[in-house]
């Protein structure tokens, strides 16, 4: 899923060629009225996103099913659970129960850390490291991209131990609050998803070390583009985790691929999205699959969305369940690393726009 065109890994001096730290400096300017070579991204033709097609509807789950229904409706949400981490790996949850204002409350916050001066945000730059802490910028890795990218951002780990930039004033409480309730929502996900597979509730959370597992808040900024047709927010990726939760504002951007095709996801008001991971593809042994999605820009208004990915513990070493190999009777298609060798794999030149997930399988799976 490359561009069309590709051009040599970008150094530090090229992103230095637009004056801009960020792309929210860049198109505030007021010099930009097309897409400077240093983002050309283009799609092929056949890339294009198709909606109309009734074999592409994007699964729906009602969350209150499974915390408060009857026997006979969370069996339904079972099936419903299973049906759609088979076909699709994605699947818009809602009734989930985190308020409305604790959502909008932390795009907000998230808005106004975008607004901060490009010198306020420098001391929250991070370094090259993928788990730091807390970390913003801009693209997504100046030292291996090959296009940059339409979007700046600011990551935060906020499980186990929970980090926040010190300003703006609300964002720390807000991030608190919010990181809580997504893990709520992910928790109960996760045991229902063990339960789709046949397994006990807590399987999955005590094969993955539940208690000390990564949580991440990121949030990603793109601000209308002149030409959206030859930039991209973020060029199709599938997630390092177990589990990713993801809202936005009120401006779509996301597609996900679906039987080959890529659709656009046209999220309800409220609902929260959510995508199975890498990690899971390895525990279920392709049971369910982690899927190529992206996000594209308009030329139209600010799209803001935030992304709560959900791993394992970082020193868990995951490999396909011993349990479901045995029921299934089947050789494991993947090798064992760390989570965090994983993640760092994954941001590295030798997985850029490619499935990360191919350095695991064993060869002939």
């Amino acid at each position: 899923m490359a561009p069309t065109s590709v051009h040599a890994p970008l150094k530090e001096a090229d992103i230095q060629s637009t004056k801009a730290s960020s792309i929210k400096a860049l198109t505030e300017s007021g010099s930009v009225t097309s897409v400077p070579s240093e983002y050309s991204f283009t799609l092929n033709p056949n890339d294009q996103a198709d909606s109309n097609d009734p074999d592409h509807s994007i699964p729906t789950i009602d969350f209150s099913l499974l915390t408060s229904g009857s026997p006979e409706q969370r069996s339904n949400f079972l099936h419903d659970l299973r049906k759609a981490c088979e076909d699709w790996g994605f699947f818009m949850v809602i009734n989930h129960g985190v308020e409305e204002s604790v959502m909008k409350g932390m795009i907000d916050e998230c808005e106004a850390f975008f607004n901060l001066t490009d010198e306020e945000k420098k001391e929250f730059q991070g370094t090259r490291n993928a788990l730091d802490p807390i970390k913003c910028g801009t693209s997504f890795n100046v030292a291996i991209d090959k296009v940059l990218l339409w979007r700046d951002f600011i990551k935060v780990i906020s499980h186990p131990e929970f980090n926040s930039p010190h300003k703006p004033a609300g964002f720390s409480e807000a991030a608190l609050e919010f990181s809580k309730r997504t893990r709520e929502v992910a928790t109960e996900l996760l045991k229902a998803i063990s339960e789709t597979l046949g397994l006990e509730s807590d399987y999955i959370a005590n094969a993955m070390n539940w208690d000390q597992g990564l949580q991440m808040v990121a949030a990603n900024y793109y601000p209308a583009c002149p030409q959206p047709d030859r930039a991209i927010g973020i060029p199709p990726h599938t997630d390092h985790g177990l589990v990713t939760l993801l809202i936005q504002n009120q401006m779509g951007g996301l597609q996900v691929q679906h039987k080959g095709k890529w659709v656009n996801w046209n999220a309800m008001p409220n609902s929260i999205v959510v995508n199975l991971g890498d990690q899971m593809q390895v525990l279920t042994n392709d049971m369910y699959k982690s899927v190529w999605h992206r996000a594209v820009v308009n030329n139209t208004a600010t799209r803001i969305s935030i992304a709560v990915p959900h791993g394992p513990s970082v020193d868990t070493v995951v490999v396909p369940s011993p349990e479901l190999l045995e029921r299934e009777g089947l050789p494991p298609s993947y090798s064992g690393i760390s989570y965090k060798d994983y993640i760092t794999l994954q941001q590295s030149a030798k997985s850029y726009m490619k499935p990360c997930l191919d350095n695991l399988r064993i060869h002939g799976k």
